[in-house]
């Protein structure tokens, strides 16, 4: 497994405007993942020059990475609101029919408004139910509440795909950072590869990296109250989603029966978005679409649907 073969297309292999720039640390390669133009010259200084309509080496990056995807993909994301960048998820769920999607976010959005409040929900609405519409049963999205029972916000950006490839940094699962704003993400495929079974998640032969898997089992164990090390049934993906979906079903139940007896352990609960009436979707959508959720590419790019 070469980082070309999650970062780049056939095209880009071997053309120089494309190198990856990589720092080895240990026995890590981390290749920078660019963001929008405003990194000009962060890019130049890395021998790289952006192309006239920007810099969109984030979003081929997780394009080319959930290409790969055949068992689970792990996110956390402050916003997940795009219907565009749903569609490359729910194509690999279709693709995949072992494949899982866990995305934890917000259980509420960071603005509040008769106005701006249902813009921000849209968009979540429309891109979860664009998951949903490809396979119902393997979508599982769920937000954060501590032991006081107070939503959690999620202010991480964080993906990890098959307990192969990781990805941390500025840029959210939106239509905005992806082409538009200024961010700046790190991809990591980490050379060690983790002996624990799965040791190989997918058919390319890439196995388990030793730092996307133990990103994973962190961020798990917390949200599941686990100590350090309690984790044996979280190794496996299908024996991950049915921990997060026992620990939120538990959770939501006790609220449910009005929260009598002992709180059950973890932080997950279920997400499900406020329905949205027509009327006000009617004026919400475009606002979304046109300031909250702007289209940076340019108008081939966005006809042909690429990045």
């Amino acid at each position: 497994m070469r980082a070309e073969d999650w970062f780049l297309s056939d095209a880009e292999r071997g053309n120089p405007a494309h190198r990856l720039p990589a720092w080895t640390s240990g026995n890590r390669v981390v290749p920078l993942v660019h963001g929008a133009a405003y990194f000009a010259r962060l890019v130049e200084v890395r021998a790289l020059q952006p192309g006239p309509d920007g810099e969109r080496s984030v979003a081929r990056g997780y394009a080319k990475a959930l290409r790969r995807a055949e068992r689970l993909v792990y996110l956390e994301d402050q916003y997940m609101w795009s219907p565009p960048i749903a569609r490359p998820l729910a194509d690999a769920l279709r693709r995949s029919p072992g494949l899982h999607l866990v995305v934890v976010v917000p259980r509420h959005p960071d603005v509040d408004g008769r106005l701006a409040l249902p813009p921000n929900v849209v968009g979540r609405l429309q891109a979860i139910q664009v998951c949903r519409a490809a396979v119902p049963d393997r979508v599982h999205v769920c937000d954060l509440e501590n032991h006081e029972d107070t939503p959690v916000d999620v202010h991480a950006e964080v993906a990890v795909i098959d307990d192969t490839w990781a990805c941390a940094g500025s840029a959210n699962l939106n239509r905005r950072s992806w082409s538009h704003d200024s961010e700046l993400s790190v991809a990591v495929l980490d050379e060690t590869r983790d002996e624990r079974e799965p040791t190989a998640l997918g058919g390319h032969g890439d196995g388990a990296r030793a730092f996307a898997r133990n990103l994973r089992l962190e961020l798990l164990r917390e949200h599941l109250d686990r100590a350090p090390g309690d984790d044996e049934d979280l190794v496996d993906p299908d024996d991950a989603v049915r921990a997060v979906n026992a620990a939120a079903g538990a959770l939501d139940a006790w609220h449910g029966d009005g929260r009598v007896g002992p709180r059950p352990p973890g932080r997950l609960r279920r997400h499900e978005p406020e329905r949205m009436p027509l009327r006000t979707k009617l004026w919400a959508v475009p606002v979304y679409r046109l300031v909250y959720d702007p289209d940076g590419r340019s108008w081939r790019d966005r006809l042909h649907d690429r990045w």
